[in-house]
């Protein structure tokens, strides 16, 4: 087993002298991974069920992508957007032929998508109209802009003034959306299911309710995928759970199977309103992205991981649910394919240090939803070995 020079003791000692603080981090040094497993600098073995921050939706090191990434970055790593690859466009093609069509424009993370679309809805629109309407427990990324569409005061603290423009109403509430509305609103800007806020599923009508009221107020509706996108559901696209097509849809995190890569999709007829100088990103749909996200679109068809990830989502919702049942700390269960949040009546990050003890990682977010992102091609008996785990942990913290 290939092992680090340096143990985890002394990384963690490295950083301390030379690396901002700005994360709260494990004192683990992480150096191999392959499928769902990864690997410290001593040679212990980790089952990890929230992979690269769910980046890593085929697992950590999918043969496909090494091979696509190890190819090309042998024969050509990087050219500006102002020359054309086969690769981007390729990309672009197979993206849009499997959402709702339309063009994309490519950058590196979720935030740039977002800032991407925030400038796209401000330039479509004419001048006076600028508002932006998002949703309490949203989480749009961290740049200034999109900061500011993020809903959440704690990420606000010592950063204002912040963007001006945006308006923040409870998910799910259609009443509050509609009241917001006026001249100079442009845009909704939703996670189809909230994420960082907690994996929270849309109320019955709700997204089709923000469809009709952009419809009848000549706005841009816009989903934030950063989180869904690529398979994660079980689906292409969140969206297509709910039979409600965007005008704008971004995405990132899983987009490229754990290489740094992001996308704003939008329609034919509006994508030219972000015009040339307006916005751009040096390296977007670089070779070494493009092949890494054509890589992981044709993986995850090839081995059938959508249908996958849906019996995954069964399996967690089934173990999960009966946990539920059991124990009084668990106040909900919510599941659509491998997007996975259980909520606690009690604090739920000293149990992510509790499974990392025994080998498992996970996360907590919100302070009391358990969250779990794991690879579309975890097994079946790797999601019962981890489950297992969890069940352990959560047996153990009822008990007190």
């Amino acid at each position: 087993m290939t092992t680090s020079a340096s143990s985890s003791e002394e990384t963690v000692d490295l950083f301390k002298k030379y690396v901002i603080p700005n994360y709260g981090r494990y004192n683990v040094n992480l150096v191999r991974g392959e499928g769902s497993h990864i690997w410290d600098s001593e040679g212990n073995r980790f089952l990890d069920f929230f992979p690269g921050w769910g980046c890593n939706l085929l697992g950590h090191c999918p043969p496909a992508i090494v091979e696509a990434v190890t190819e090309q970055i042998a024969t050509l790593i990087h050219v500006p957007n102002t020359w054309h690859i086969e690769a981007q466009g390729r990309w672009a093609q197979l993206l849009s032929e499997r959402s709702f069509g339309g063009q994309a424009f490519f950058c590196n993370s979720g935030a740039e998508a977002n800032e991407a679309a925030i400038k796209l809805a401000r330039l479509h629109s004419d001048e006076k109209r600028y508002k932006i309407i998002t949703f309490e427990g949203g989480f749009h990324g961290r740049t200034l802009g999109a900061t500011a569409a993020t809903a959440q005061p704690k990420y606000h603290e010592g950063l204002g003034p912040l963007v001006a423009g945006f308006q923040y109403a409870p998910y799910g509430d259609l009443e509050t959306v509609a009241n917001l509305i006026d001249e100079e609103t442009c845009a909704i800007l939703v996670e189809p299911i909230q994420g960082e806020g907690g994996v929270r599923t849309p109320p019955e009508g709700f997204l089709q309710g923000l469809r009709n009221l952009c419809d009848e107020n000549d706005m841009l509706l816009m989903f934030d995928e950063v989180q869904t996108g690529c398979g994660r559901t079980g689906h292409w696209f969140a969206y297509q759970h709910y039979g409600v097509t965007p005008d704008v849809m971004t995405l990132a995190k899983a987009i490229c199977g754990g290489v740094a890569g992001g996308a704003m999709l939008t329609t034919a007829e509006i994508a030219p309103s972000l015009r040339p100088g307006m916005h751009a990103a040096t390296f977007g749909g670089n070779p070494i992205a493009a092949r890494a996200g054509i890589a992981a679109l044709e993986t995850i068809e090839r081995e059938g991981l959508l249908q996958h990830a849906q019996q995954l989502g069964d399996l967690f919702k089934k173990r999960l649910t009966a946990l539920q049942e059991e124990l009084e700390i668990i106040r909900d269960v919510r599941v659509v394919g491998v997007m996975i949040g259980a909520e606690l009546s009690i604090e739920g990050g000293p149990l992510v240090q509790k499974c990392l003890d025994k080998g498992l990682l996970i996360n907590c977010t919100q302070g009391t939803v358990i969250r779990l992102l794991p690879a579309m091609n975890l097994t079946v008996e790797q999601a019962e070995e981890g489950l297992d785990i969890l069940a352990d942990v959560l047996r153990e913290a009822a008990a007190g």
